[in-house]
């Protein structure tokens, strides 16, 4: 087997301190990468505390989940453009995303007679569900389209989009899009 050896004769010790400082895992550690070391939001701060959790029952099921959660933001932090951390409604759009991608494999899975895989799915949903806001209820939701309609005066769904488009940013997070279009939905003509 070769003898690699560095040599380290050329190299002052400021090189390799400035080099060491370059690396990736020193970057992240020092506060270098996007929302990396640096301020959480809300969510991704009991996300840790969840994994803690969750190793110490050994919680595999939640374990896999939450890390999937975690896997998700730091995607999302590290992705080219980003610009620092992930704000809270990002965060909840993260869960959301999560959610729904466990949402169409119970589907696939249930059509394939794999119940186990599909009640994996739902026990990891309900995982997750623990960092989604409190959901506005019906009326809530009803009162959000209203005051929007009277806002934009929208009449035809021609005009949907700009009624959703104001229905979304009031709710925050608090309903998944599909219930809110419903609720738009029926009420234009």
């Amino acid at each position: 087997m070769p003898n690699f050896r560095l040599d380290t004769s050329n190299v002052s010790t400021e090189e390799s301190v400035n080099n060491l400082l370059l690396t990736p895992f020193w970057r992240a550690c020092s506060g270098g990468v996007p929302g990396v070391g640096r301020g959480m939001n809300s969510i991704q701060a009991g996300l840790t505390d969840a994994i803690k959790d969750a190793m110490r029952a050994k919680d595999t099921v939640a374990l896999t989940a939450l890390r999937a959660l975690k896997s998700a933001f730091l995607v999302m932090e590290t992705a080219p453009g980003a610009a620092g951390g992930i704000a809270e409604t990002e965060a909840v759009a993260v869960v959301r995303k999560q959610i729904k991608q466990r949402e169409d494999s119970i589907v696939q899975f249930e059509q394939a007679g794999r119940t186990e895989l599909a009640d994996k799915e739902k026990a990891e949903i309900a995982v997750l569900e623990r960092f989604l806001p409190k959901a506005l209820s019906a009326e809530e939701i009803e009162a959000l389209v209203l005051a929007a309609l009277a806002e934009t005066g929208a009449t035809t769904k021609a005009q949907m989009g700009a009624v959703m488009k104001l229905v979304s940013e009031r709710a925050a997070g608090q309903a998944d899009g599909k219930t809110l279009s419903q609720a738009v939905m029926s009420r234009l003509s």
